[in-house]
């Protein structure tokens, strides 16, 4: 008796676990309306002043691309943006795509490309949301954000 109680005890909590992961990567129609659209992006090394565009939208299959670019006015440094978000919640986006940079003074000059998953934070109240990976070319730390819409 005191076996069967354990397994399906054992068996509740792994189906809440398995539940919960489901749950945590759903997103509802209120955040989508949050993140699809268009907004500013910016790489802090090209400015904090002249932002970019990230245009977040819904395909027909229902994933969220996501594309964005940044250029300097001041020479041809450039962030770029091409891959898919998933809504972990209203303060966590997670891309999954390339991400390129290119400024002048790292990484010779040349483009840097990163592919693969990256998690995108809005935390200390702040109304962006900023990729967590953030080692950039020449181990510098590099800010790329995503800012809320107005």
């Amino acid at each position: 008796m005191k076996a069967i109680k354990y397994i399906m005890v054992v068996m509740m909590t792994a189906l809440a676990v398995v539940a919960m992961g489901q749950k945590k990567g759903v997103s509802n129609a209120q955040l989508e309306k949050q993140v699809i659209g268009k907004h500013m992006l910016s790489l802090q090394w090209i400015s904090w002043e002249k932002f970019g565009t990230c245009d977040i939208t819904k395909e027909a299959t229902g994933r969220l691309r996501c594309v964005g670019a940044q250029y300097s006015d001041e020479n041809d440094d450039y962030l770029k943006l091409d891959g898919y978000i998933e809504i972990v919640s209203a303060k966590h986006l997670r891309f999954t795509g390339t991400i390129k940079t290119k400024v002048y003074h790292l990484n010779n000059g040349e483009e840097y490309v990163r592919e693969g998953t990256f998690d995108f934070k809005s935390t200390q109240g702040r109304r962006y949301w900023r990729e967590q990976e953030m080692k950039g070319p020449d181990g510098v730390t590099d800010y790329v954000d995503i800012y809320f819409k107005r």
